[in-house]
């Protein structure tokens, strides 16, 4: 049995403005689901434990698949979100991979987060796989490695685009841009089109662009699971 930590969100208000935030539904749903078909447990962990809060913009009917109802209406689901385990709870050695979660909220409680940076680091080192997408990559930036480097830099990554979130009209909503900050930790930043399924593996790191690449993560996690089996 293989066991992933996902990794979620407190933040349920952006601290600048009058507007809701919080996890990203689909791109939990999406990752969750192809992950748990293969037979691969789930934990979910936050900062502080406890409740994760939902983006009320991702439930919004243009937002929302038929899978993402069926999750949305699973109160065994709904249940674990709102009891989260904290970083203090979690022993790296339980787990072969961890993904981070977007929604804007990470960017206030997922970049420097120690707790959950060790975390991510010791899975890594023990051969397992770090994961993110969307605004979850802002919780790999201050990653460090065994030599005290950043764990992205030199490696291709993908995460939120400028260009995504400026069509969003939230670049001067959020406290950086999650491309540039990927780029200043020496990641190479790479793309698809916006708003397309796009995911990259490197050395282990598995990083995808925009909420419609949960499920390209999954993919590519699953095939380096099986791979060190």
């Amino acid at each position: 049995m293989k066991n992933i930590l996902v990794v979620v969100t407190n933040v349920s208000k952006y601290p600048n403005q009058e507007r809701a935030t919080g996890l990203w539904l689909g791109e939990a749903v999406h990752f969750v689901d192809e992950v748990e078909k293969e037979g691969y447990k789930i934990d979910y962990v936050s900062p502080k434990g406890g409740f994760t809060p939902i983006d009320p913009h991702s439930l919004e009917a243009d937002q929302m698949t038929e899978l993402d109802w069926n999750y949305y209406s699973n109160n065994e689901f709904l249940t674990k979100l709102g009891t989260t385990l904290s970083a203090d709870e979690i022993n790296p050695k339980d787990y072969d991979a961890i993904y981070y979660t977007g929604g804007h909220g990470v960017m206030w409680d997922f970049p420097e987060d120690e707790k959950l940076q060790s975390i991510a680091s010791a899975i890594h080192e023990n051969g397992g796989i770090v994961s993110a997408v969307c605004h979850g990559s802002v919780g790999l930036l201050n990653i460090k490695n065994a030599e005290g480097n950043y764990l992205i830099a030199d490696k291709k990554v993908a995460g939120f685009a400028n260009t995504e979130e400026i069509a969003l009209g939230l670049d001067k909503a959020v406290p950086f841009l999650t491309e540039d900050e990927l780029v200043n930790r020496g990641a190479n930043y790479v793309k698809g089109d916006d708003w397309a399924a796009f995911a990259v593996a490197d050395n282990r790191v598995v990083t995808g662009q925009n909420p419609a690449s949960g499920a390209a993560v999954a993919k590519k996690v699953i095939e380096l699971l099986k791979s060190a089996q």
